[in-house]
């Protein structure tokens, strides 16, 4: 993959509120821009995520339907989660992959980053492509508060899903798709 475009960081002039949650902050902050402007944005602050795209020597994905509480409702999703303070993103990955699919996975590629919502948010998530799967003996604890249906389909059911509409996708699983489709010339 080429390399992303440079960084050219605004300079923070001064912090006007922050309010910090489990896993992001808020902040407003009154900025420098690069261009030389003086403005005011809020911005959420996050330590990053890490995404799979797990897929079994059959070719079967696997996907999550998971609940998200801030769409109150069940969404198609591959296993994914925020990384821990100073946590390797695949490292990070290694260990959501046991924890939501119960697999684990022997190779993995990497798929580039994700900015999800540069708009508002520093978030990055690191994606990969999880092969040679294997099913763990017993599927490790994972965080009490998911709600997590693991499911296998098809290549076609998969893009079926994701053309028709018929159940929620998020967006960062639909770009994993597409860099892994990308990556094996599927």
């Amino acid at each position: 993959m080429p390399p992303l475009s440079p960084s050219e960081p605004s300079k923070i002039l001064k912090n006007i509120e922050s309010v910090n949650s489990k896993k992001i902050n808020f902040e407003v902050n009154n900025y420098l821009l690069p261009i030389g402007i003086e403005s005011t944005f809020g911005i959420i602050r996050h330590p990053g995520a890490a995404l799979a795209v797990p897929i079994k020597d059959n070719g079967k994905i696997i996907i999550l339907r998971q609940y998200r509480f801030a769409v109150s409702r069940r969404i198609l999703e591959f296993p994914a989660g925020t990384l821990e303070s100073d946590e390797d993103p695949l490292a990070s990955i290694k260990r959501e992959l046991q924890e939501e699919s119960g697999y684990t996975a022997s190779k993995w590629d990497p798929l580039g980053i994700l900015l999800p919502c540069p708009g508002y948010s520093d978030e990055i998530i690191h994606l990969f492509l999880a092969r040679e799967l294997q099913p763990l003996n017993k599927k490790p604890k994972g965080d009490a508060d998911e709600d997590i249906e693991i499911l296998e389909m098809t290549k076609n059911e998969l893009e079926n899903h994701i053309a028709s509409g018929d159940e929620a996708l998020d967006g960062k699983s639909i770009s994993a798709w597409y860099r892994t489709c990308q990556f094996l010339k599927l």
